[in-house]
């Protein structure tokens, strides 16, 4: 990747905690590698991102997830892909007291295989799990998100 396209999605990661459904519900990037193959994301507890019973709003809790593993695939396939979210389930499993954090990774490797796979077949979903944790590493839910990959047809 060169260094402008890196720096551009530097900055759109940036502003991604300002945009107003993540900054309003309490959710920040809160680490991410050069390679943009790894996110790591916190969900703060507030009194405008609380449900009924005082825990995590699960919308909230889905929305902290939902960008990232697309977002890796469009930064790292390129411009000769077509990437977008096809699906996902989350299993709640117990109540956010507190902050929780997700991770996403996609590895080179993964990334490559990907690639391969696309262009041998023309378009395929991969489905990658993800836990949420609080900050004693319990599971506080479970998604999975079904990322669709096709190559752009070129006119």
């Amino acid at each position: 990747m060169d260094s402008k396209t890196q720096k551009k999605f530097k900055r759109l990661i940036r502003l991604l905690n300002f945009y107003p459904p993540y900054f309003f519900s309490g959710i920040k990037v809160i680490d991410h590698n050069e390679d943009f193959t790894y996110f790591k994301v916190r969900l703060k507890l507030t009194w405008y991102n609380r449900n009924l019973v005082g825990t995590a709003f699960g919308g909230s809790l889905y929305a902290m997830c939902d960008p990232f593993f697309m977002f890796i695939l469009i930064i790292n396939l390129g411009d000769d892909y077509l990437v977008w979210d096809k699906a996902a389930t989350i299993d709640f499993i117990k109540p956010g007291k507190g902050a929780v954090y997700a991770k996403f990774e996609i590895n080179k490797t993964q990334i490559d295989e990907i690639k391969n796979e696309v262009d041998r077949t023309g378009k395929k979903i991969f489905r990658y799990p993800c836990d949420i944790k609080d900050k004693d590493g319990k599971i506080i839910a479970s998604l999975t998100k079904d990322v669709y990959v096709r190559r752009k047809v070129k006119e």
